[in-house]
């Protein structure tokens, strides 16, 4: 029952990691052009509303699997750094599969 519970909660952070990424990329690579190039600025306050609240669930989320994974803290301090950067997320994740794939 423990490891299935470990199994949720890793599943919920590589979806939030992924939307966090993906949002994160959709602020850049849309909103921000849109905003600058365009003089549309909604573009930004929404995609920087999803965005900014995905970060936060994905640090949250990060924070609980790292614990229940018992993860050293220089890899919850990478997937941290991972949400900073653009397609971090994704990144960490690959990661995550292949030290999982090698243990």
């Amino acid at each position: 029952m423990e490891n299935s519970t470990m199994d949720k909660g890793l599943k919920r952070f590589i979806w939030i990691s992924r939307a966090e990424g993906i949002s994160f990329l959709l602020l850049l690579g849309i909103a921000m052009p849109l905003k600058y190039a365009f003089a549309m600025p909604l573009a930004v306050k929404y995609v920087g509303w999803a965005h900014g609240i995905l970060f936060i669930a994905y640090i949250i989320q990060l924070l609980i699997v790292g614990i229940k994974l018992k993860w050293d803290e220089l890899r919850i301090l990478f997937g941290g750094i991972a949400a900073l950067l653009p397609f971090g997320p994704f990144v960490f994740e690959r990661s995550l599969k292949r030290n999982s794939k090698s243990e």
